[in-house]
């Protein structure tokens, strides 16, 4: 049998990885594609058996390591669709359908999280983490996430000072290398737009961790996965951004989010040097999405479902102290905040805080920013297994 012929013999029966993989192997075939597809899509919703097949070519010689086997329950969105994520690069990439997939994956990657003997879904596959801007959750969640599906992780906390970076080495030099060596990159830079240019330069899936003032996708799916698991819906909410809008990746990234789904009203509540940017207001406003500027916080809080309060980022002030200084403490959600609250309604956080959140509100049973910080943990791990082993 030819190399082709059992290349395609596997994916039928087993499908295949992550499209970028694919075409690293230099193999162009996938289930229901034309062989000289450039870029396949990766087959959405086929299930039942998910078995780690990590294929690569060598002139005719097809090798192949067979991983633990898993049986699934099939999922309940519709079979035999097509939805491409070569990458998780933006919040505007995904539609609402994909999002509930996601999230789907997300919920079964609670049981397997909480199941005392690990998941080899992963075994073999080498996740990078490729930091140049200070990260504690998001770095941690997703090597967690990595190793509890049965991954390992090459890591580099400080990219911008401790790696050839600090020499001088662009970022497409380093991509290019890094890739040699893992399955998947996982980066923050500083650079908006710099998850981008990785993804154009890698031959493996790239998921953006957070790019400068730009994005911060992977935060806005688990927001958006927090919002639904505590109000218990997405359509008809009502949602108070507060905090450092101007620079804050998260909040955009939700914004762009939000407008996936119906009715949703969202209210800006910042110090007038942070003020959400027009290309975010332009969007919301192009896909009918009702927004307002609000000065008020105690009024925006009693109307809302979710209060998303940020830190004023110091970092992005440079040497604006001043203008840092007059920012900070405008906005601080305390016990009187909470007063004002809808019994149902939550405060979320993409952390960390400063002193935006007084601490006496963590015991309130609508402080969801911890439980909005575990979530993370079950998207990662879901977009993790969606970019190697496929839907």
């Amino acid at each position: 049998m030819s190399s082709a012929s059992l290349l395609f013999s596997c994916s039928m029966h087993v499908g295949v990885s992550h499209p970028k993989l694919a075409a690293k192997s230099s193999v162009c075939c996938l289930l229901n594609q034309p062989w000289n597809h450039l870029k396949p899509k990766a087959s959405f919703g086929h299930s039942g058996v998910s078995e780690k097949y990590k294929l690569s070519c060598k002139g005719d010689e097809i090798m192949w390591r067979a991983g633990a086997l898993q049986v699934e329950s099939a999922p309940s969105f519709s079979l035999g669709q097509k939805f491409q994520l070569d990458d998780v690069i933006e919040a505007q990439q995904f539609d609402r359908e994909t999002l509930n997939a996601i999230f789907e994956v997300a919920r079964s990657m609670e049981s397997i999280e909480s199941n005392s003997s690990r998941s080899q879904m992963l075994k073999g596959y080498l996740m990078a983490t490729l930091f140049y801007e200070p990260s504690t959750r998001t770095r941690l969640s997703f090597e967690s996430a990595m190793k509890r599906l049965g991954g390992d992780v090459l890591t580099t906390e400080n990219a911008r000072e401790f790696s050839s970076a600090a020499k001088g080495e662009t970022l497409e030099d380093t991509i290019r290398t890094v890739e040699g060596y893992t399955d998947i990159i996982v980066m923050r830079h500083f650079e908006s737009g710099a998850a981008k240019r990785a993804a154009a330069t890698a031959s493996i899936p790239v998921i953006n961790a957070g790019d400068g003032p730009g994005q911060h996708p992977t935060q806005a799916l688990l927001d958006v996965y927090t919002i639904e698991r505590e109000i218990g819906k997405l359509d008809g909410i009502r949602v108070g951004l507060v905090g450092d809008l101007a620079n804050g990746r998260t909040v955009r990234s939700l914004a762009y989010l939000l407008a996936k789904y119906e009715d949703v009203k969202i209210y800006f509540v910042s110090p007038n040097v942070v003020k959400m940017k027009d290309d975010i207001k332009e969007y919301l406003t192009s896909k009918g999405v009702e927004w307002e500027e609000s000065a008020d916080l105690m009024e925006v809080a009693s109307k809302c479902d979710v209060v998303y309060q940020t830190r004023i980022q110091k970092e992005r002030f440079g040497e604006n102290i001043d203008l840092y200084e007059e920012a900070r403490g405008k906005y601080i959600v305390n016990k009187d905040v909470l007063g004002v609250m809808q019994k149902h309604a939550v405060v979320m956080h993409p952390l960390p805080r400063l002193d935006e959140i007084t601490v006496d509100v963590d015991s309130d049973p609508r402080a969801a920013y911890f439980r909005q910080a575990k979530n993370g943990l079950y998207i990662r791990m879901a977009l993790l297994k969606v970019l190697l082993l496929g839907w």
